[in-house]
């Protein structure tokens, strides 16, 4: 596949345009495109413009652009993501209701959690993440689950890096991080207070597919000194028991 200058080929600098968008920047203009893909005007004058005509973006009135339908639609197919959505969604919001906070269900992916559906309150504590947001696995809850449960060799390449602090409590010494996922693996759930936000704590379950294969997290993101930690616990983790089994009744294939 031809390369570009920089040695980006040609898919990875369509993906970048695709990721110049997001929730703060849901239209564009040409030039803001270019700059926030990192790429010279007229080679993302040129992909656009392919884009455009595929219809996997597409241009408002004022001429700005944005992420097209066709894209949607296209993602949204078999989309392994939208399937795990689909079987949790009826679960998660009864779980919703009785917490009354954030209920959130995420994914591994490229070594971070990454959020397929978000349950929340209109007054529910701040919550940093929305739908298709994404976590670092040290520095929340639900990234601690997939760590803990997860594969030996993503568990020894998140400790041998840097750990960034990103909020006031955030785990930075890998060792100590160690200890931690040991902890959350015997406990069976990972409760972490102010690692992100001072004022939220998460709560995490792992949610298990037929052969006991950890394939995404739920939790909880509470107040922090939530009174009803205990009783949240108990909600998640029946809520993921019934995810797993309505995962096995959608024959979704998780790995």
């Amino acid at each position: 596949m031809a390369n570009s200058g920089s040695g980006d080929s040609m898919v990875e600098r369509v993906v970048r345009i695709l990721g110049a968008f997001d929730r703060g920047h849901t239209d564009l203009s040409p030039s803001e495109v270019a700059r926030r893909a990192g790429l010279p005007m007229s080679s993302a004058h040129r992909i656009v413009g392919d884009l455009l005509r595929t219809g996997l973006l597409e241009r408002d009135l004022e001429g700005r652009v944005r992420i097209g339908m066709r894209l949607w639609e296209l993602t949204t197919r078999g989309s392994r993501a939208l399937a795990l959505r689909q079987a949790a969604l009826p679960a998660m919001e009864r779980a919703q209701a009785e917490i009354g906070e954030h209920v959130q269900l995420g994914v591994l992916d490229q070594d971070e959690v990454l959020v397929i559906e978000q349950l929340s309150a209109p007054d529910a504590v701040s919550n940093v993440t929305t739908v298709a947001g994404r976590l670092p696995l040290h520095a929340s809850s639900s990234g601690l689950v997939l760590l803990a449960f997860g594969r030996q060799t993503l568990r020894n390449r998140i400790l041998a890096r840097p750990l960034p602090p990103v909020g006031p409590s955030t785990i930075t010494d890998a060792a100590a991080l160690g200890r931690r996922l040991d902890a959350v693996r015997r406990d069976g759930y990972a409760i972490l207070a102010g690692s992100i936000e001072s004022v939220a704590t998460g709560i995490s379950v792992p949610v298990a597919d037929r052969a006991g294969t950890t394939v995404a997290v739920l939790s909880a993101v509470v107040p922090t000194g939530w009174p009803r930690e205990r009783e949240t616990l108990d909600a998640l983790r029946r809520t993921a028991q019934t995810v797993s089994e309505a995962i096995a009744d959608y024959g979704i294939l998780t790995h």
